[in-house]
């Protein structure tokens, strides 16, 4: 066995020489770049519309480029138990924990594609008893007809890469465990934003419940009046009716708003990994603060910040790959193989000189005909790169004008609150008026009560107003990628998850 390993020293030499020089075909998957003098706005926008207040929801807020997106993005509203909730629901969340697996099953495929590139080595060995025919065969062994043989043997292959194919195998696999690590991203993002704004939700909801309940109790009170009056004759039916009629209607309005609170905590436990019946912390309006900065990012930086843009580069990388393969399938294929080994009579020659056995072999494969299906495979990778390609400026497009739609919702919405903000003072001075001029004698009771419903009617337009303005922030954090690359989402000890990250080079 020593001289046959000098003798296979060439055989490796060459395999080693072919696989340096090796090629790899195909296109190289390059992004489009982004269009130009693309931006979110024809006028930036440097801050809301606010004022001095105590409420944190009516000031104005600043509007920073270029400011960086803290991982844990969601602390910005100064919520405690927010923030449990959240981290709660980034250890449980089935959904996110599924994404994890799966990435992980990705990493794994991407090492089985690498394993193409290195020989393969397998063992065999094979004992067997034998009998040698009298009349055909000449007699081995002294005479005997019977015999025992072990073959043990080494079975050596080793496809060079000469094109590039096995190499964009791996590219391909890489790419493809990029896109499943980038989707987790968006759906740990996703998560986040949900919570956020189902907490937010259930704050409104509150409100708005307290706001109706309310307002059902001041209409009540004018029902009682004006049936009195027209026990007096001071009021006719008619009048009674539509106030019956309008007291109804709000009644109407309050079961819809206890059934949306209530499947929002179904929502917000789900989300958490909970059941419904286990205890959710309470979220009211108050418990909020509104960010007065908020973060901008270039349009240029949006391609690495939003994990579906970098998922559709990836796309597009795996889509040139697939090209590269498909080119490669059509040209000369090498295979070498060599089986060295011996075969002995019994186990104590094993090892010895003058058993050994050996076989050296080399195949090459040149696809002639095959009904035309390569080079249609090739054409139809060729058409999937474009696809993946218009895939990607479209997924562009749609976050630029998810950041400026959340940009025009911050500047409208804000003017929105103070437009409320304004309608709820004045009725409120007006409820002030009027409850002097009762206390004169100038107006009735019904108008006084009159102006009271204009207060809870305000006040119910107001928390809604305030509610969508604290949910605009949690739109433009998600819209620009919810600093994922400050989180660690991956489900994995940090230094591991740097480790499999990085180590998904192509080859």
């Amino acid at each position: 066995m020593t001289m046959s390993k000098y003798k296979y020293s060439p055989l490796l030499t060459s395999f080693l020489f072919i696989s340096l020089c090796g090629c790899v075909i195909g296109p190289k998957g390059e992004t489009p770049p982004l269009p130009a003098h693309t931006d979110y706005r024809n006028t930036p926008l440097k801050h809301t519309a606010g004022q001095d207040s105590k409420d944190s929801a009516l000031r104005r807020q600043d509007i920073i480029q270029g400011l960086d997106i803290p991982g844990k993005w969601w602390e910005v509203f100064k919520n405690p138990q927010l923030n449990s909730l959240i981290e709660q629901a980034l250890a449980n969340n089935h959904d996110l924990k599924a994404m994890q697996e799966g990435l992980k099953v990705a990493w794994e495929q991407r090492r089985v594609e690498g394993a193409a590139l290195y020989p393969t080595i397998s063992a065999q060995f094979i004992p067997s008893r034998n009998k040698t025919s009298k009349a055909l065969s000449n007699v081995p062994y002294e005479n005997q007809w019977l015999y025992n043989l072990h073959t043990a043997q080494l079975n050596i292959g080793y496809v060079p890469d000469l094109w590039g194919g096995e190499r964009q195998a791996i590219r391909a696999a890489a790419a493809q465990a990029n896109i499943q690590r980038f989707q987790l991203e968006a759906t740990a993002l996703t998560l986040i934003s949900n919570i956020v704004n189902g907490a937010i939700t259930e704050a409104s909801f509150r409100a708005q419940i307290a706001a109706k309940q309310a307002l059902i109790a001041q209409q009540k009170e004018i029902l009682s009046v004006t049936e009195k009056q027209q026990k007096l004759g001071d009021q006719s039916k008619l009048d009674s009716l539509m106030q019956q009629n309008a007291l109804a209607q709000l009644e109407a309005d309050l079961p819809p708003l206890q059934r949306d609170l209530a499947q929002t905590r179904n929502q917000l436990a789900t989300l958490a990994g909970m059941t419904p019946n286990q205890d959710l912390p309470v979220f009211t309006l108050d418990d909020f603060t509104l960010p007065e900065k908020m973060p901008l990012s270039l349009p240029s930086a949006l391609l690495e910040q939003r994990p579906d843009i970098r998922a559709a580069q990836e796309q597009i990388h795996a889509a040139a790959a697939e090209v590269g393969i498909a080119i490669a399938n059509r040209l000369p294929n090498l295979q070498l193989s060599a089986m060295p080994g011996q075969i002995v009579g019994h186990m104590s020659q094993m090892f010895k000189t003058g058993y050994g056995n050996w076989d050296l072999m080399a195949t090459i494969t040149q696809p002639i005909f095959q009904g035309g299906s390569l080079l249609h495979a090739q054409r139809a990778a060729k058409k999937q790169l474009h696809q993946a390609t218009e895939t990607y400026k479209s997924t562009v497009l749609s976050a630029v004008g998810d950041v400026s739609d959340s940009l025009h919702a911050i500047q409208y919405d804000s003017e929105a609150l103070l437009a409320e903000q304004k309608s709820l003072d004045t009725a409120q001075k007006s409820y002030k008026i009027a409850l002097a001029r009762k206390k004169l004698g100038d107006i009735s009771q019904i108008e006084l009560l009159a102006a009271q419903s204009a207060v809870a009617q305000s006040q119910l337009s107001f928390v809604q107003a305030k509610a969508v303005r604290f949910s605009d922030s949690v739109g433009l954090f998600q819209a620009l990628g919810g600093g994922w690359w400050h989180r660690n989402d991956l489900g994995l000890p940090p230094e591991e998850a740097k480790r499999l990250s990085t180590s998904l080079a192509p080859w």
